[in-house]
Parts: C-alpha cells; sequence; structure tokens
C-alpha cells in the first residue's frame, strides 16, 4: 500500500521583466544565496512587516499610564549618542592629512 505524506512545498510562479530578474540575480550573487532563497526570504521579510505594521498593540490601562508617562516626562541624553553627534561628519574632516 502507497503511503501519501504531506507535501509542505507550495510552488510559487511569477512573471518578472528581464531587467527585474538581473537585479535579483546580481542581489542573491552578491549575498551568496541562489535566487530562490533571496526571492523566498525578502518575500517572507516585506510579509512580516506588514503583518507586524497591522498587528495593534494592546496593553492594560496601567500600562498605557505609564507608557504616557514616559513619553511625557523630561528627555534623558543618551551619552554615546551625544558623543556620536559631536563627531565631525566624515566629510567635514580633512582627507589626506597624513593622520592614520
Amino acid at each position: 500500500m502507497p503511503r501519501t505524506t504531506e507535501r509542505k512545498d507550495h510552488p510559487l510562479s511569477m512573471r518578472l521583466p528581464d531587467a527585474d530578474i538581473a537585479m535579483i540575480d546580481r542581489a542573491a550573487l552578491l549575498r551568496g544565496r541562489s535566487r530562490t532563497d533571496f526571492v523566498r526570504d525578502a518575500a517572507v521579510r516585506a510579509a512580516e512587516d506588514a503583518v507586524m505594521e497591522a498587528m495593534p498593540i494592546r496593553m492594560s490601562a496601567v500600562g498605557f499610564e505609564a507608557f504616557i508617562s514616559t513619553l511625557s516626562g523630561p528627555a534623558t541624553p543618551v551619552t554615546e549618542m551625544v558623543d556620536v553627534f559631536r563627531r565631525p561628519a566624515p566629510w567635514e574632516t580633512p582627507v589626506g592629512n597624513g593622520e592614520a
């Protein structure tokens, strides 16, 4: 008696212009992935983003009050971020001054 197994993979087919295929193939090559793996990962990531954006955030009344209180309170500087913003931007630093 032959055994039947449930198929876990579902084929997906689409028609794309040559330019799109070329871009996908180039990106997949840069990532060291196959076209299928690259497209699958990109599609799943986009789907997860869409689902997460549509999900409501639920919290208790007490949690919401704490959240609003934190947002309404004074800002606290993050030392590491202050340091980053005090540095000159790369395009503001001299090039070729012999320092390494």
